[in-house]
């Protein structure tokens, strides 16, 4: 520290190297600590049934409707949607983008037959609800896909993972895939969604994160 202050008193070309320098470690640390979490699936060897499934899975161009077989259902999810959009006001600004993106996560997340807290709550852990948020080792967008998945079971087009559906059908859809590898396990499911299986960190991320966005009518 002592040479720190005798080279920004001593040498002004110096001082500006050194003040560079830690401007430049002080950065490194922020994106650090805000990608601590970020998603890094592995590709892993998979049965052809498997690849297939998924395949199916994202390939169903429905816009994300919601269904109800009762109008209690249709209320219940109204009640939902206005609790969670009120909670997201501050991290997603717009209101329309806002209805869209909870709109579609409620359709993804429930046609993975996962639950919509679940996914709000991995999608703040690994983007913090950022749409093209790319992390220090490629994963894409909300859920932070690696882009290894759209050669495996897409059309190899990685620029797809920053549209909302898309990524959130990716990402509920593998996520899916992991639960039923491990046997509906979700600590080693959320574990191997993010490359960490056997470490604790992400999944307690995840899993306190999920207690923040349940909907308690």
């Amino acid at each position: 520290m002592t040479d720190i202050v005798a080279g920004l008193h001593g040498d002004g070309r110096r001082s500006s190297h050194v003040l560079l320098g830690l401007s430049l470690s002080f950065l490194f640390l922020l994106t650090a600590s805000a990608a601590v979490f970020a998603g890094n699936q592995k590709e892993e060897a998979m049965a052809d049934s498997v690849r297939m499934a998924l395949s199916r899975a994202i390939s169903d161009p429905s816009p994300p409707i919601p269904q109800f077989a009762e109008i209690k259902e249709r209320i219940e999810y109204l009640h939902w949607l206005g609790e969670m959009s009120d909670r997201l006001a501050k991290r997603i600004a717009d209101r329309q983008v806002r209805l869209e993106f909870l709109r579609t996560v409620w359709y993804e997340a429930r046609r993975a037959g996962l639950d919509p807290a679940l996914v709000l709550g991995l999608i703040q852990v690994e983007s913090a609800f950022r749409k093209y948020a790319v992390s220090p080792v490629g994963a894409h967008g909300y859920m932070q896909v690696m882009p290894f998945w759209t050669r495996v079971i897409g059309d190899g087009d990685r620029s797809k993972l920053f549209h909302m559906q898309t990524n959130l059908r990716f990402g509920c859809s593998i996520l899916r895939m992991y639960l039923d590898i491990e046997k509906g396990d979700v600590f080693l499911a959320l574990g191997r969604y993010n490359g960490s299986r056997g470490r604790a960190e992400y999944p307690n991320a995840v899993l306190a994160s999920w207690r923040k966005w349940e909907h308690h009518p």
